[in-house]
Parts: structure tokens; sequence; C-alpha cells
């Protein structure tokens, strides 16, 4: 039997896109038997137990290989990123046991793996695996990402030390300072993942991502015509999202009440506002959010790129006051230019439902991937 191995990073929305991934390969192909590597950390990444444990019982196509727990002290890292690169680096050899053992009894086609998990690249080519990546993220940051080998030869500075704009194939120029936090210091060992993980993805058999063509198209034209990759090709790219738990199947297993309080709000009358699984502020900024979201007198559920949303205005330090939250807030659900953001969210949520349908641009994406995996 074929199997395809999956591997994602074990932060809460890598696993759960992951899986759904899995799912519709299955639809597609249901003789192929996919194989989870769950990692298992010893510090918070977002529940999942009830989400594996639903896919578990109602997916038997799909299992999950538990790595063993490697024990590591968060308190002793940098930064969350620092402790999982670590965590995901140590993996290795157990990545390679599980690997081997699965080949006992199934040929795996591919192995499908976080961008997180790059050390595990060097084990899929020691045993002759054809690798494939999975970004979690879209096509705007999978531009960044791609581009970033070559930012890094052009400096030797570190991006919170200089206040310059980057220029990136598809992008708008990105100030220096608003590049992702770990990244900003280039004496980090986090900087150091980055640009190494970046440098890896041209290896891949693919990258799969988690976005459809519509929402970026400009992006998605740029990876495909080498923009982002001035030196070396451009793997096949494959736009396969939005990739979303169904209704009560994500990572709580159950329908969250803050679903039941929005399906009894007038249309198109919330504020959504997403920080992530592991997003964290301090007590003071919670508390000028909080307070701004109050003053703005809108109905609000406690996200800024692909001009569906509204900028903030941010201090030098970072920080953003209740008076600028409510003014954005007003301005979203008020103004002129908020109903037409609005009006693109309208737009954006329809072209997902239709990228994902048969015949779709993301359906067609996977059938294009399932067939360059050279099932049996």
């Amino acid at each position: 039997m074929d199997a395809i191995v999956l591997y994602p990073s074990p932060g809460m929305g890598h696993l759960i896109s992951m899986v759904e991934l899995g799912k519709l390969i299955v639809n597609l192909h249901p003789s192929i038997s996919i194989i989870i590597l769950a990692t298992t950390p010893s510090f918070n990444t977002g529940s999942t137990a009830a989400y594996i444990r639903h896919v578990s019982a109602t997916t038997p196509s799909i299992t999950f290989h538990h790595l063993p727990t490697i024990k590591l002290d968060p308190s002793t890292y940098t930064s969350i990123e620092a402790v999982t690169f670590d965590l995901l680096h140590l993996n290795n050899p157990f990545v390679c046991e599980a690997l081997q053992s699965i080949s006992t009894s199934s040929t795996i086609a591919a192995i499908i793996m976080d961008l997180f998990c790059t050390p595990a690249l060097s084990v899929a080519a020691d045993l002759k695996i054809p690798a494939y990546y999975f970004f979690t993220s879209g096509a705007g940051l999978l531009a960044l990402f791609l581009y970033i080998p070559t930012i890094d030869k052009t400096t030797t500075k570190s991006f919170n030390e200089v206040s310059t704009l980057l220029h990136v194939p598809s992008l708008p120029p990105i100030p220096s300072f608003d590049m992702i936090m770990p990244m900003l210091d280039r004496t980090s060992s986090e900087y150091a993942s980055f640009v190494h993980f970046a440098s890896q993805l041209p290896k891949a058999a693919g990258v799969i991502v988690n976005t459809f063509e519509n929402l970026e198209h400009k992006q998605v034209k740029a990876i495909n015509e080498g923009e982002c990759l001035p030196d070396v090709p451009t793997p096949p790219v494959f736009c396969v999202g939005p990739l979303i738990a169904a209704d009560g199947q994500g990572g709580s297993g159950g329908r969250h009440e803050c679903l039941s309080w929005l399906d009894s709000q007038p249309g198109e009358s919330v504020v959504f506002l997403c920080f992530g699984s592991l997003g964290v502020f301090s007590a003071k900024q919670l508390k000028e959010i909080a307070v701004g979201l109050e003053r703005s007198e809108q109905r609000v559920l406690l996200v800024r790129e692909l001009k569906l949303a509204l900028p903030m205005t941010v201090a030098d330090d970072g920080f953003v006051s209740a008076a600028e939250v409510e003014k954005r807030v007003r301005e979203l659900m008020e103004s002129e230019g908020g109903r037409l953001v609005r009006d693109r969210v309208t737009v954006a949520s329809e072209e997902a439902k239709l990228a994902m349908k048969e015949g779709g641009s993301s359906h067609r994406a996977l059938v294009k991937l399932v067939e360059s995996l050279k099932l049996r």
C-alpha cells in the first residue's frame, strides 16, 4: 500500500491545517494511507487532543504516529520559536526510525513537512523519499521567505538596527523593523534558523500553500515566474487552500460558544480580531485593546494584510493605544473605506468557497499535487 507521511510543526494551526490537507488527499485517492508524525512538546502549543481523537475516530485512512516526548524547558530559551526549532531538530532520530518502520509495510510515496520541520529534509534525502513542504501561511509570506536568502546577502546589519525598506517581488515595501520578530536580530539563533529554512525551500519536490490563487494572484504569479528565487529554479507550487477544520472539529473538539453568539448577531456587524493560537500581549497592552474596543461600541469577536483590514498606528515601542484601537474599529465599521474593506472580505469569502469546489483553482491544484506523487 502507498502511504504519504505528513510531518507538521506542533503548533495547533500547523497541525490542523496539515491534517485537513491529508483528508483532501484521501478524498481524491481513497486507497492511500496518511500517517501523521505527531510531535508532543512538553510546552503549550494549543490544544489538539480532541481534534486528533475526532480524526482518528472518523477517518480510518489517517493514523497518528506519536513521536517520543522530548522534555525541554522553554524558560531557558529566548523565544517559543527557539525552543520549537530545537525540539524539531532533536526529533530527527525519531523521524528516521518512524519512516524506516513505516517502510516495512508501506511504500512511502512522499513526506510532506512543515517548513519548521526542515531538519527532516536530510532524513528524507537519505531514505530517498520525495519531500514536499507545506506552508501554513499564504503566498505573500512564502514570497518573503523565498527571498530571505537574497536579502540576507545584501546586508550585515540586523533589521532592528536600520530604518530601511525591504523590496520583495510582488509585495509592497516592508519597513525593516516590521520584519517578523524572530528575525529582527541578525545575531540570534532564530534568525539563523529562518534563513536556513528559507534556503532549503528550493530543494523540495514541491511547495503546498494554504491559500487560493484569487486571494494572492500577484504573489502566486511572481513565485511561479521565479522572481522570488533569482538564482535557482522555483519548485512547483500548489495553492490548495483555504484548509479549515469543519465546524465543531477544531482544537477544542466542540462548537465554541462564541459561534453561537456570532449566529445571533446581525449580518456583517462583528469585528473579528485574531492574534493566533500563541498570541501574547502584556497586561497593559491587553487593557488598551479592551478599552478601545469597548469605546468603539461595536460588536467584537476576539487580522492586517491582503487589504482585508485597516492598519493601526503603532508607537516606537510597539504599543497601540486604546484611542487608536477605537478609531480604527469605528473606521472599519462606520466609514466608506471600511465598507469597501468589508465588501472585499465578502467577495474573498465567496471566492474561497469556489476555489475548493470541484473544478475550482484549489481543487485543480490538489489534483496536480496528487498526480505528482505518482501514487499506484
